[in-house]
């Protein structure tokens, strides 16, 4: 199974999608615990929930699942938030601070150099050319990254997460228009947000976001109860909630992509 997708478009928006993916290797699935086969930290449903929001988007997902390795973690395995609660590039726990794999299966350093090799890095280096692809094409690429969340997760944050949460790692990452945009819409749609809180932006956000460079990156974490049925077992769809929220989506998309070409100077 190929460990990523891409569908090539024109536009300047580049969608990202590094946690959608459900697939573990048979190897891998055997060494995981019957509260890991889960597979509960799942962005369930995002790259259905963003599907036809924006015409001639480009899209790079992961097929693999984050407990093969997080595609949104530092290769070198440095933490995205020292000092708070988090997983790993390959994780030892769930979000709940519960074990994954069983007693003696953890992965050890030859297994995370292996995943990194064939899952990691392949993955990234197919996001990579799409950046420098749609760059060739506009001059710059705005890079959204697309997430979800469980609202309430007391091992990450206190409290219920808000509906929208916006990372630039502070502002780091994108032009302030960019940021600016996608706030106001956020607030104009009645919904709780936030801008870099809890989540500031993960490893892919920072790592491309070099605004001085014409690559614009902003993640986008979603509370699943905004579009989920549940938030447990089975993880649904929830096709009203999700439309609704797909016109607040939409309305985001359209706007960055109407403000590349300002974006250029």
């Amino acid at each position: 199974m190929a460990v990523f997708e891409v569908r090539q478009g024109t536009s300047p928006v580049i969608l990202a999608f590094p946690h959608t993916g459900t697939f573990v290797p048979d190897a891998i699935q055997a060494r995981l615990n019957d509260n890991g086969k889960i597979l509960a930290d799942t962005d369930w449903h995002i790259f259905e929930l963003y599907d036809g929001l924006l015409d001639n988007v480009t899209t790079v997902r992961a097929t693999f699942h984050r407990y093969v390795i997080d595609a949104n973690r530092d290769p070198e395995g440095v933490s995205l938030y020292p000092g708070q609660n988090t997983t790993g590039l390959v994780p030892e726990t769930d979000f709940d601070g519960t074990p994954i794999w069983k007693e003696g299966e953890a992965p050890n350093a030859d297994d995370i150099a292996a995943r990194l090799r064939d899952f990691h890095a392949p993955y990234h280096a197919a996001l990579a050319a799409e950046i420098e692809r749609v760059k060739a094409i506009h001059g710059l690429a705005v890079l959204y990254d697309c997430h979800s969340i469980r609202s309430h997760i007391p091992f990450l944050f206190e409290g219920t997460l808000p509906d929208f949460n916006i990372g630039t790692d502070m502002g780091r990452t994108c032009d302030p228009r960019i940021e600016a945009a996608t706030f106001e819409i956020c607030a104009a749609s009645g919904r709780t947000h936030v801008l870099n809180g809890r989540f500031k932006g993960g490893w892919t956000t920072r790592h491309y976001g070099k605004p001085e460079m014409g690559v614009h990156a902003i993640q986008m974490e979603l509370a699943q109860s905004s579009h989920l049925a549940s938030e447990t077992v089975p993880f649904a769809y929830d096709e009203a909630k999700a439309a609704a929220l797909r016109q607040s989506l939409a309305a985001i998309l359209a706007r960055l992509a109407a403000l590349a070409p300002e974006l250029k100077g």
